[in-house]
């Protein structure tokens, strides 16, 4: 699950409210074991994705760097690239 969690930072365009929830979500699906949890746990579970995703949001609003912003784009297909070598299938 938590290969799905992707670095955020420092990307042009900046990371979006979206993409910081689904690293939180995964994040909490994979501390917590659940996929979807029980209705039982299920408040639980949401609140610690808002938690998180409230947290992580901080985190991306206060670091800083002298580093220039990646491009989505190139950080896409060199993923690619290497999960083409990784599982031995073509680039598409």
């Amino acid at each position: 699950m938590c290969r799905n969690i992707k670095p955020l930072f420092n990307y042009e365009p900046a990371v979006t409210e979206d993409e910081i929830r689904a690293a939180s979500l995964q994040f909490v699906r994979k501390i917590s074991g659940f996929t979807e949890p029980s209705k039982a746990n299920e408040a639980a579970f949401e609140q610690a994705v808002r938690d998180v995703t409230i947290v992580a949001q901080q985190l991306m609003n206060s670091l800083v760097t002298n580093a220039e912003p990646r491009n989505r784009e190139v950080e896409a297909q060199r993923a690619r690239e290497r999960n083409a070598i990784r599982f031995g299938t073509k680039e598409s």
